[in-house]
């Protein structure tokens, strides 16, 4: 196989070191052919993470590759719930999936890999409480801890209750947020009066 011209090797290398992922529609925005990933992969100096996604082969490991291959792939959702909770630290509970919010009326996204768990939204419960941060480098928008925790509740059914008043606890705890912060998006989220008592005995 033809290696790349060099320079062009060298515009993707930069590419790559810039912003983390690159994507094949990247090298159409430098004009170069979308065939020189598959070539640098075969060299060894990408390695393919997900679909459409590259990395450099020599990088450091990803710090959380799922929330990140899900941000790459479909900027506009979410992350959150127990997906969330793992990474602000308010949970032992192991995620089996990706938790993102989507509003109702949003198409839910299709990825072979990571599994999605897909939670609907109404608009003031999408927007509100909605940090945006960079994981690896990766541009990601994920329900702040309070948010995350209220969120919880809403979708206690799914979550778990006793997840949820883990996530309640230890959020208050080590003082990621206070009772009336919570309190705000619990009562967004129509359920402060359910979620009050338990509230109370924490404080």
């Amino acid at each position: 196989m033809t290696r790349p011209h060099s320079k062009s090797r060298d515009r993707i290398v930069a590419l790559a070191r810039r912003q983390a992922l690159i994507r094949p529609r990247d090298l159409s925005d430098l004009k170069l052919h979308r065939m020189l990933l598959t070539r640098l992969t075969d060299e060894g100096v990408l390695e393919r993470v997900g679909r459409g996604l590259y990395r450099l082969a020599d990088a450091a490991p990803m710090g959380a590759p799922d929330i990140v291959l899900v941000a790459a792939r479909v900027p506009q959702v979410v992350i959150g719930l127990v997906t969330a909770m793992e990474y602000h630290g308010l949970t032992t509970e192991i995620p089996r999936a990706v938790d993102i919010l989507l509003p109702r009326k949003m198409r839910p996204p299709v990825m072979d890999h990571p599994p999605l768990r897909v939670f609907s939204a109404s608009e003031s419960c999408f927007r509100e409480g909605v940090v945006r941060t960079k994981i690896d480098g990766i541009p990601v928008r994920m329900t702040s801890p309070a948010k995350t925790v209220a969120d919880s509740f809403k979708f206690r059914r799914r979550v778990g209750l006793e997840v949820a008043l883990e996530a309640l606890r230890e959020g208050l705890v080590q003082r990621m947020f206070t009772p009336a912060k919570f309190a705000k998006f619990a009562k967004t989220n129509r359920v402060l009066s359910f979620v009050r008592p338990y509230l109370e005995s924490m404080s």
